[in-house]
């Protein structure tokens, strides 16, 4: 069989830019994350050695709804969008301390954290990713994505870029996952 030229070229291609091979999008290391529900643009940290995605909240608290459990929460992303939050409970989420943050007294090795799904767009893409919540006011970004929402977004990080997205761009009428 006689590959012809074109048809060489895209392999090799393919083959010296796995990004495009796998469909994947290239991330930086910091990107916008618009927070659809809440209407709330935020910087993000893209980290690849975190498992789950965390978002900056003070004043948590679990109540009941209808039956079901609800949390309440104090978006903590800047001073100018401080206001109380509520959402269904997906789950809890076990978050291992690190040894820093490990009180001994306490016997626990984990950090317990409501966890909600929210609707968040990167560039141009839209999902619906389960973020934990917790105070991360002594951090940078208020918003971390870790590894299990960055493969939701079949995303690459290119750490030597910031923003490489560009602001979000998603559309009212995109459709979560596709």
């Amino acid at each position: 069989m006689r590959l012809k030229p074109f048809s060489l070229c895209l392999c090799l291609l393919s083959l010296s830019f796995p990004g495009l091979a796998l469909g994947k999008s290239i991330y930086g290391l910091n990107e916008y994350i618009h927070i659809e529900e809440l209407d709330v643009l935020v910087a993000a940290k893209l980290d690849t050695g975190a498992k789950t995605a965390s978002l900056s909240a003070r004043d948590i608290k679990r109540f009941k709804r209808n039956g079901e459990t609800w949390v309440r929460f104090v978006l903590a992303v800047d001073d100018s969008h401080e206001h109380t939050v509520e959402r269904p409970l997906s789950r809890i989420s076990k978050i291992k301390r690190r040894a820093g943050d490990f009180d001994p007294e306490e016997g626990k090795t984990y950090t317990a954290r409501p966890v909600i799904d929210l609707e968040l767009c990167m560039g141009q893409t839209l999902r619906t990713i389960e973020v934990n919540l917790t105070d991360r006011s002594a951090f940078q970004y208020p918003l971390l994505i870790g590894s299990e929402a960055l493969k939701d977004f079949e995303a690459m990080v290119d750490p030597s870029l910031k923003y490489a997205a560009g602001k979000p761009g998603c559309t009212n009428d995109a459709t979560p996952g596709e």
